[in-house]
């Protein structure tokens, strides 16, 4: 089916599935339109400051609360910070893409924690999970530990929610805020990844002196309409809390809002609508120039995570060299790969891979790279063929003990800096 949306990032939406199913002028009559339920939904606290406080209210066809005790179930490779199974070296590391499953895989079964930091009990940090799947879920899912913010990799997402529906394509991203429920279907394998934030909720990242637009305008993000099912017998709810799964049951289908209204509700981007913002005279831009995402932390300008996108772009200035320069950096970074080839790194970085450069751990261009940028005419070029991101976090990703002894680690990243040629300063 064709899919409607809401537009603009933060708005204050209002929508319903059925006419007349919303209240008008109050949030919880004695008696609601068609015997539904209200139910308001907190994403800050109740005295969060206006610009920040988040909440929704939903009209149900039954109570959230109506459900079975929960039950812990096996989380698999699923993991929370703080989560130290393994030492951390200051090694650079790269992964290989994941193979899809053999067996069927939905979309909880198929996350796979590669690092984490942080303390999500603290509310603080982040964790980066991969997802490989192949089957459509039958439950529901919600994770109260931290935001979802999904990037695919590969093959189409639908994301039904609480909210609505959200279709999702490789070149899109998803978020899905603390505590709401959605079921993934798929057509087919589907690959990628995740960032689960335990911070601030995400947000735009000011534009300082670019002034008032450019980068991602708010006008491009897109919430669902209201969107209900109304199904017999049980359905199971997985829920990620304090780091571990549970199980509990619900009558009928937790996703039952007839209507809503509010700001605080899952959303996509398309990434190509990203307006980058690049040099046109020399040197090269810090990558924040392309922050889609931001969640702040308590430090003024140093983020519990960025997302950061490297996406098609001219390339045009002037006695520079253009790629990403050698580096080393207080914050950590964790990239991917959508598509195409990244300009610093032209083998090994895989899409579907990834690689992890910790606090301080130099990195930069492989020696072929810097070769070829070093000695080309400096033509303006228009870098197409590429779709990379990074989550950037002020603290260092600690790697899973399945990141470090899985196939997909390359044994052999450090050889991309092996063969430069020292200078000559005779």
């Amino acid at each position: 089916m064709t899919l409607k949306y809401l537009s603009g990032f933060g708005n204050e939406h209002a929508t319903e599935a059925i006419p007349g199913a919303l209240p008008h002028g109050q949030n919880s009559p004695q008696k609601v339109a068609f015997g539904l339920y209200a139910e308001q939904v907190s994403g800050s606290a109740f005295t969060a400051p206006r610009d920040h406080n988040l909440r929704s209210w939903q009209y149900r066809l039954r109570p959230s609360a109506e459900h079975s005790a929960y039950r812990p179930i096996e989380a698999g490779l699923l993991r929370t910070a703080p989560n130290r199974e393994v030492p951390t070296p200051p090694d650079r590391l790269r992964w290989d893409p994941l193979p899809m499953p053999s067996m069927p895989t939905d979309f909880v079964d198929g996350m796979i924690t590669i690092a984490t930091n942080g303390d999500a009990a603290l509310q603080r940090g982040v964790g980066v999970h991969l997802y490989v799947a192949n089957q459509s879920m039958k439950r529901c899912f919600y994770n109260a530990d931290g935001d979802l913010l999904i990037v695919p990799q590969q093959g189409h997402l639908t994301l039904k929610t609480e909210f609505g529906i959200l279709d999702l394509e490789p070149g899109e991203i998803a978020v899905i805020p603390r505590g709401i429920k959605f079921r993934v279907e798929v057509d087919g394998p589907v690959r990628g990844y995740i960032c689960e934030n335990h911070g601030l909720p995400f947000r735009l990242p000011d534009l300082g002196p670019i002034g008032a637009n450019g980068l991602a305008n708010p006008r491009d993000f897109l919430a669902p309409v209201a969107w209900f099912e109304d199904v017999a017998g049980q359905t199971e709810v997985i829920a990620k809390f304090g780091g571990r799964l549970w199980s509990m049951t619900v009558v009928g289908s937790p996703l039952n809002v007839v209507a809503w209204h509010g700001n605080y509700y899952p959303y996509k981007y398309n990434l190509t609508l990203f307006n980058a913002v690049n040099t046109v005279t020399f040197d090269h831009c810090d990558p924040s120039i392309f922050t889609v995402l931001t969640a702040p932390s308590d430090v003024p300008g140093t983020a519990n995570v960025d997302f950061v996108i490297f996406p098609p772009r001219w390339m045009v200035a002037e006695h520079t060299f253009r790629p990403p320069w050698f580096h080393r950096n207080l914050m950590s970074e964790y990239m991917g790969l959508v598509h195409g080839v990244y300009d610093a790194k032209a083998e090994g970085f895989l899409p579907g891979g990834g690689s992890l450069h910790n606090c301080f751990s130099a990195h930069g261009p492989d020696q072929a790279t810097f070769n070829k940028a070093s000695s080309e005419e400096l033509l303006p070029v228009y870098q197409g063929r590429t779709l990379a991101f990074m989550f950037e976090s002020r603290y260092v990703f600690e790697p899973t003990a399945f990141a470090m002894n899985t196939t997909a680690l390359q044994k052999n990243y450090d050889a991309a800096w092996k063969g430069f040629e020292s200078a000559n300063v005779k």
